[in-house]
């Protein structure tokens, strides 16, 4: 199954269905980082992903050079919302139409375009001013300066406030085989025509080989039967069990693009390996599989 193209909601981008997210590289490796960037563009990735938050805008001037004599061929979306404080021990959230107008600019200067496919919000609250939050970004889709946008958010309450407030092409969220939230919004999403984005799909690598520990309310045991379960459907269909945990993201059809977040040329290439091998494994089975492992677990915060 090779890597294909979904129009992303309702806007005219058509997106690869394996999309490549930058944050795990880095301008201190500039050469080895835009060589993974090219490698997954002449593998029929088309669909990019960083942010102004990443290395404080340096992953946005990296990306901008390795795109920069094939702009055209690619679909680029940023993030918008989080600004680093003055001493650089972290950041703060500072999503309001002003700020967003205002770093714009910044990231398509870093960006070395005239133009960003997709700029999203890089989280969200219920509290934020949101109709001048989607006054900024229409106002940046008339002065052409943006395409689209959309949110990158698993919070209930704002995801409903944007599909009934504006125009949102997509919505980013977790989801995974141990991060099973987004299951009770995605036929809501569907309906309403907008794109979505996964990412963390290996669960930050505990579906894999990373040390087990708790995670969003799992214990480290039930997080190791999860792992024992697709080990086993690995082993049954002779693949590897990142071909599981992928393909089960991939057997979800609200799910438009899929974030593969490589920090060598080694992962990108498992990764394509598994994104281009599709299972014999239908929505239905998978749910007969892995459904009765973990008790669901749902957004108990941020729904009204």
């Amino acid at each position: 199954m090779e890597i294909t193209r979904n129009t992303l909601g309702k806007s005219t981008l058509e997106v690869s269905s394996l999309g490549l997210g930058t944050m795990s590289l880095f301008s201190k490796n500039a050469v080895e980082s835009t060589k993974i960037v090219h490698k997954a563009l002449e593998a029929g990735v088309n669909f990019l992903d960083t942010a102004d938050l990443y290395e404080k805008g340096e992953n946005e001037k990296l990306i901008g050079k390795a795109i920069q004599n094939i702009r055209d061929q690619v679909v680029l979306a940023t993030k918008v919302g989080n600004q680093w404080r003055a001493d650089g021990s972290g950041w703060d959230w500072k999503a309001s139409g002003p700020y967003i107008i205002k770093h714009v600019e910044e990231s398509l200067k870093r960006l070395g375009t005239d133009y960003i496919d997709l700029y999203q919000l890089h989280g969200g609250m219920i509290e934020d001013p949101i109709d001048e939050i989607i006054e900024a970004f229409e106002g940046l889709k008339k002065q052409g300066k943006i395409r689209f946008y959309g949110i990158s958010s698993i919070r209930i309450n704002v995801i409903k406030a944007y599909l009934k407030r504006s125009h949102i092409s997509s919505i980013m969220m977790q989801y995974s085989l141990l991060d099973r939230r987004p299951e009770e919004i995605l036929d809501t999403i569907a309906v309403n025509q907008v794109g979505v984005i996964s990412r963390g799909v290996l669960a930050q690598g505990l579906l894999l080989k990373k040390p087990l520990k708790s995670y969003l309310g799992y214990n480290a045991f039930q997080i190791e039967q999860l792992r024992n379960k697709v080990r086993e459907v690995a082993q049954e269909y002779q693949v590897t069990p990142l071909h599981v945990v992928w393909d089960f993201v991939r057997s979800n059809e609200a799910i438009t693009s899929l974030l593969a977040a490589p920090s060598s040329m080694k992962q990108l290439d498992e990764l394509l390996e598994a994104h281009n091998t599709k299972l014999p494994i239908n929505r239905e089975e998978y749910d007969q599989l892995f459904g009765n492992l973990l008790p669901p677990i749902f957004y108990t915060e941020h729904r009204e």
